[in-house]
């Protein structure tokens, strides 16, 4: 037995290396850690003589009428959006939202998680910023908090993921450009921060073959969600050292096609349909600043009200039975395609 004394679940998990939402997980639920897990915490117990105080147990299990919603930057008109949808469903539930803002970055993404975590929210609705956050940290804060992830997935975190379906949304828009004039290059961020983006230049490159087309990435330095800056400079020195191997652009998003647009403007070149057009450009997403471009934006819609609602359901169902899913639904909506003036 230990010589030290245990005061409490901190101090346990110090002691057994184990992570304090792991052992919370397993006082909670001792089947819902893996055997081999469960056989190291109750070696551990037994070696520290630690007994837990199931009085203080259960009353950290004590749920608030909040919920937290986390989302990556809320200065982006798409997010904002996304963000008011979500919660007025949360509010008309009877809970109480609590809107953060990750601000692209995974620190504060992390910082915003230990802060929800502070007040024992009933539950978490989270868009993680996708390649740039802390998997392992995330997936910790999850075990501990019922979460439901939206718009961009990590894999096995989370009691379920609601997003687009990718393959489907840009097959949809390939298929449509290549039927009605030259088949599009894909234009995109080098090393894009969000997971949307590689899934989408996996589907372009997958619905160009089975067109019988070549695919064409065309790839643009750029870190960050400054998407609009990047799209503009990146399609500046296409359009200006004639590098474009055809007049049809996809853009892996709608925000890096507003800065493309910009670029072909600057450079005197006019986008849209008919005689006279030297360019056709399109997007992803359907951006609220979409439809005001010049000429309007033609991409594909995500379905947000289904996402944003199956996400506020599925959260609720889990708050109301106390009880973790036992497999994690991954459900994807389907796109739609809005012609606009652009192509």
């Amino acid at each position: 037995m230990s010589e030290s004394k245990i005061k409490n679940m901190e101090d346990f998990a110090a002691v057994s290396g184990i992570s304090r939402p792991t052992i919370s997980k397993y006082f909670n639920d001792p089947d819902s850690v893996r055997k081999s897990t469960r056989a190291r915490i109750e070696a551990a117990l037994e070696k520290h003589d630690y007994r837990p105080n199931i009085y203080a147990i259960n009353q950290n299990r004590r749920q608030t009428k909040n919920i937290g919603l986390v989302v990556p930057n809320l200065t982006d008109p798409f997010f904002a959006g996304i963000a008011r949808t979500i919660e007025g469903m949360i509010v008309e539930a009877g809970f109480n939202p609590l809107l953060l803002s990750s601000h692209a970055g995974p620190e504060q993404e992390l910082a915003n998680l230990e802060s929800l975590r502070a007040i024992k929210p009933a539950g978490v609705l989270l868009a993680p910023l996708g390649r740039a956050s802390d998997h392992e940290r995330v997936a910790e804060f999850a075990e501990e908090v019922p979460t439901v992830l939206f718009d961009a997935n990590l894999e096995g975190v989370g009691e379920a993921f609601f997003g687009s379906d990718n393959d489907q949304s840009i097959e949809l828009i390939v298929e449509y450009l290549c039927r009605t004039g030259e088949p599009p290059a894909f234009f995109e961020m080098k090393n894009p921060i969000n997971p949307n983006a590689y899934k989408r230049r996996t589907a372009y490159v997958a619905a160009m073959e089975r067109l019988d087309q070549e695919p064409h990435l065309i790839q643009t330095d750029g870190e960050g969600w400054d998407f609009e800056e990047i799209g503009f400079k990146g399609g500046t020195r296409l359009i200006e050292n004639r590098l474009l191997p055809t007049n049809t652009v996809l853009c892996s998003n709608d925000r890096l096609a507003i800065g493309f647009l910009s670029a072909a403007y600057e450079n005197g070149l006019r986008v849209g349909l008919g005689a006279g057009s030297a360019l056709r450009v399109a997007g992803h997403d359907n951006h609220p600043f979409s439809q005001y471009t010049c000429p309007s934006l033609t991409t594909v819609s995500q379905d947000y009200d289904s996402i944003g609602a199956r996400s506020v359901e599925t959260l609720l169902a889990l708050i109301e039975s106390e009880t973790r899913a036992k497999d994690r639904d991954v459900t994807l909506f389907e796109g739609r395609l809005i012609m606009r003036g652009s192509a």
